[in-house]
């Protein structure tokens, strides 16, 4: 393993002037600062963080960076990184990166800032080269998604895998006619989970139509403007794949009434407890979370150690009561819907047996092969 020493012969500095490059001292000359960052990078020089908390006294510290806390998928994320380090004595920095992908470095760089003996992210943007000083320094692992342009640990769900479960199941109900409704086709999650989608709809021998895809659904109006438009392509949907459960819970009120069958990618609080309970794609954002965190402890433990470097985990299909064949549509949140009690009393008026006739599901939270 490389030591501050090898760095300092290498650099023809002392160990001393390494340590105040390393911990950005700025009474340092700029050029001997710049011969001993080349040393740094170089001979791949990472710090045993264990070993200097006992030297100076304090916690390592490991950073989390999501985009949204308030998003449920990315707050058990967090959860389960700060259970780990509860574990590892290590304290936590939290913070939200925002959905801008324009915002991110910015956010990272105040984080980075901390003095963090490691950092968990769940990145924005589509450039991560910027990171590679800091990836030198300690351990950065990725979660959801994979880095762009720099090599570091990274623990991803199979998104392509999980939609095209969704599709197939929808196909598998009768649907000729499914829509797709995501964040962005700059996200790598979505542009996979999109991939997933075109591919089931292929091996069904169905050909995609561009008009039922539909991206940036953000709030209210977007999502109503996205149903909206969706419901008056000829012909419509009769289902719906949502890519993430942000979109899946911002669509919720435009799809109150609609009679489309719809599976979510991403569970999350209450999408049992809608009406119709919502069946969902489950990334199991915990594991997710939690081998991330596991991961900066372990390459903190063993600096020279080799690890895999992307681990995809599974996802699975947990079917609960919004698909249907299109014979025997029902009325999506019926209680979400302006004047539901008629709308609802209508449709049972319409269809007196569609309750009956549904095709059986297995109980809520069953895995679905």
């Amino acid at each position: 393993m490389t030591t501050m020493r090898d760095v300092a012969a290498h650099a023809r500095v002392s160990a001393k002037t390494v340590s105040r490059v390393f911990n950005d001292d700025p009474h340092v000359l700029p050029e001997t600062r710049a011969r001993v960052a080349e040393a740094l990078r170089e001979l791949g020089y990472v710090p045993n963080d264990l070993a200097r908390n006992f030297r100076t006294g304090r916690a390592p510290v490991l950073g989390v960076a999501v985009p949204d806390l308030a998003d449920p998928f990315f707050a058990v994320i967090a959860k389960a990184v700060e259970q780990v380090a509860t574990r590892a004595d290590m304290a936590v920095v939290v913070t939200s990166l925002g959905y801008g992908a324009q915002h991110e470095s910015g956010v990272l760089a105040s984080l980075l800032g901390r003095s963090l003996s490691g950092l968990v992210v769940a990145p924005t943007g589509q450039d991560h080269r910027y990171l590679a000083p800091w990836a030198a320094r300690f351990p950065v692992v990725f979660v959801d998604r994979p880095p762009q342009g720099l090599a570091a640990d990274a623990f991803t769900g199979d998104d392509s895998a999980g939609s095209r479960i969704a599709t197939a199941h929808l196909i598998a109900h009768g649907h000729r006619e499914i829509a797709f409704v995501g964040d962005s086709p700059r996200m790598s999650t979505t542009a996979d989970r999109l991939a997933g989608y075109r591919s089931a709809l292929a091996e069904a021998g169905l050909v995609p139509r561009s008009e039922l895809v539909a991206f940036g659904v953000s709030d209210a109006r977007s999502a109503e403007e996205v149903v909206g438009r969706l419901g008056g392509a000829a012909p419509p949907p009769t289902a719906l794949v949502s890519a993430d459960a942000r979109t899946t819970m911002t669509l919720v009120p435009a799809l109150a009434g609609r009679r489309w069958a719809v599976v979510g990618f991403g569970d999350f609080p209450m999408a049992h407890m809608l009406s119709p309970a919502l069946t969902v794609v489950d990334q199991d954002p915990a594991t997710l979370g939690r081998r991330a965190a596991e991961r900066v402890v372990e390459r903190l433990a063993a600096p020279g150690r080799r690890f895999r470097r992307h681990t995809v985990t599974p996802v699975r299909l947990v079917e609960r009561r919004s698909c249907w064949s299109p014979a025997h549509a029902s009325v999506l949140f019926p209680s979400s819907s302006p004047g539901s009690e008629t709308s609802a009393s209508q449709s049972e008026a319409a269809s007196p047996d569609t309750a009956g006739r549904r095709p059986p599901v297995p109980p809520a939270e069953e895995p679905i092969p």
